[in-house]
């Protein structure tokens, strides 16, 4: 049952990343290709926004964590792995780009699939902490 449970867990999160990885590309899209911001800028905006969908979703479906008494510290733990990420994020894109020669978008894919491979057991672990007993 619990392996049942956690493959549930990784679909959804696998779809709320996804989810939150569209936004991502679409906000980083608009911003480079349509209005003209630098990549680099415009993925960091990009990244904020998409912080703001991935942490909704990845708390109340894919975790399953309705509580809302340790939400404002989860919040913070989150809002720090994601600005790690958000380095890590910037260093891979512009690697991706200025030194392999990436189209932007192909490289921010990567970047994200990279990151998202480590943020899942950051997040389990760390952040979302299922606290029910286990019976």
């Amino acid at each position: 049952m619990i392996k049942k449970l956690s493959n549930i867990k990784v679909v959804r999160y696998i779809i709320s990343g996804g989810t939150a990885a569209t936004v991502d590309l679409v906000i980083l899209y608009l911003l480079t290709s349509i209005v003209g911001i630098w990549y680099l800028f415009s993925a960091i905006i990009a990244f904020l926004i998409a912080l703001g969908v991935s942490f909704s979703l990845q708390k109340f479906w894919t975790f399953a964590d309705h509580s809302t008494d340790r939400m404002s510290s989860q919040v913070v733990v989150y809002f720090i792995v994601a600005s790690i990420n958000l380095g890590l994020n910037t260093l891979l894109m512009y690697l991706l780009v200025d030194a392999v020669l990436l189209p932007y978008l192909l490289a921010q894919i990567i970047a994200a699939g990279l990151i998202a491979c480590e943020s899942f057991f950051v997040y389990q672990r760390y952040i979302f902490i299922d606290e029910t007993p286990n019976i």
